[in-house]
C-alpha cells in the first residue's frame, strides 16, 4: 500500500521539490527522504494520502532549500535552474510550463524559503491555506499573509509577455539559424535590446561570471564563442522546462542547455547552462505533475 500510493503521486511529489529547489538532483533526495518517511506512517491514520505525501516532501524540500541557499552563496559565477528535458505535456500546460521555466524559477529564488513554498503550493498546485499551513508549520493566517507577500514580489519581478508556443518555436529557430551561419545582423534581428545573458559553468566549465546585457554585447559574444567551436558542435531544439530551447552538442556530448525567454516574438532572456552536475536530466524526459 505505501509502494502503489507513493508511485501514484511521485510525478507531483518530485515537480512540489524541484519548483521549491530548482534541482533535479536535490529533488531527487528528497523523494528519497521523502519515501523513508512515509514507510513508517500508518496508513489507518491518514485521510488524504496525496496531501500527506505533499507535506513530507515540502518539509523535507525546505530543510534543503536552506542548505541549499548557504551552497548558493559560495557558487562561482550565476546559479541557473537545473535544466529538465520535458514531456509534451508539460508544454500543454500553460501555467505548469510557465512555473517551471528558467525565468520564472530565477524570480523563486528571491523569495525566502518559506514564501517560496507557500506561492509554489498555493499558485502553482493550488492546496488551500489549511494544508500549507500544516505543510510549512504556521498558522493559516499567516500563510495568507505570506502568500500575499509573495504573490506581490513575483508579480512585481516575473518575466513581461506570454509568448505562445508556435511563436517561440520560430523565435528560437530564427536564433539558431542566426547562431549556425554566424550572422550577426540575423541575430541582433532576433534579440531584444535589453536582452540579458547569464551563464552557468559552475566554475568546472567556462562561462560568463556576471550577467551581459544588450544586444550588441550579447550577440558579440554568442558569434565570438560559437565561432571557435562551429566545426565541432551541433544545435538541436529541445523542449526544456517546458518551453522550446535549444541543445548545444559538442562531438555528440551534451555541452550546454540554452534556455531562453521571448517576448513579443523577441529573446528577452538566455540562459546557458554549462555546469556538468547540472546536464544529466538532458538525456531522458521528466514528467512533470500538478
Amino acid at each position: 500500500m505505501h509502494t502503489e500510493a507513493f508511485l501514484a503521486h511521485r510525478n507531483l511529489l518530485f515537480t512540489v521539490a524541484y519548483e521549491m529547489l530548482g534541482s533535479a538532483a536535490d529533488a531527487e533526495d528528497v523523494l528519497q527522504e521523502t519515501w523513508l518517511k512515509w514507510t513508517g506512517v500508518d496508513l489507518d491514520t491518514v485521510e488524504n494520502q496525496r496531501a500527506y505525501l505533499v507535506r513530507i516532501t515540502t518539509r523535507q524540500a525546505l530543510t534543503r532549500l536552506r542548505t541549499l541557499g548557504r551552497r548558493k552563496e559560495s557558487y562561482v559565477g550565476s546559479w541557473l535552474p537545473e535544466p529538465l528535458l520535458t514531456t509534451p505535456d508539460v508544454a500543454e500546460d500553460v501555467e505548469l510550463a510557465d512555473s517551471v521555466s528558467m525565468a520564472m524559477m530565477l524570480v523563486l529564488e528571491t523569495l525566502t524559503p518559506t514564501e517560496r513554498a507557500v506561492f509554489v503550493l498555493r499558485e502553482v498546485f493550488a492546496l488551500g491555506y489549511d494544508e500549507i499551513a500544516e505543510a510549512v508549520g504556521k498558522t493559516t493566517a499567516a500563510v495568507r499573509q505570506i502568500s500575499h507577500r509573495a504573490r506581490e514580489h513575483v508579480a512585481a519581478r516575473r518575466p513581461r509577455g506570454v509568448t505562445s508556443p508556435t511563436d517561440a518555436r520560430t523565435a528560437i529557430e530564427a536564433f539558431q539559424r542566426a547562431v549556425e551561419t554566424g550572422d550577426l545582423q540575423s541575430l541582433l534581428d532576433i534579440l531584444a535590446p535589453d536582452v540579458v545573458f547569464l551563464g552557468d559553468g559552475g566554475g568546472v566549465k567556462q562561462a560568463v561570471l556576471q550577467p551581459i546585457t544588450g544586444a550588441d554585447r550579447v550577440a558579440r559574444l554568442l558569434t565570438a564563442g560559437i565561432g571557435r567551436i562551429a566545426e565541432l558542435m551541433s544545435l538541436e531544439p529541445a523542449q526544456v522546462n517546458g518551453l522550446p530551447a535549444l541543445i548545444l552538442r559538442l562531438d555528440g556530448e551534451v555541452d550546454t542547455v540554452l534556455a531562453m525567454h521571448i517576448d513579443n516574438g523577441l529573446v528577452t532572456g538566455l540562459y546557458a547552462v554549462r555546469n556538468p552536475a547540472k546536464l544529466s536530466h538532458m538525456e531522458r524526459e521528466t514528467t512533470l505533475r500538478r
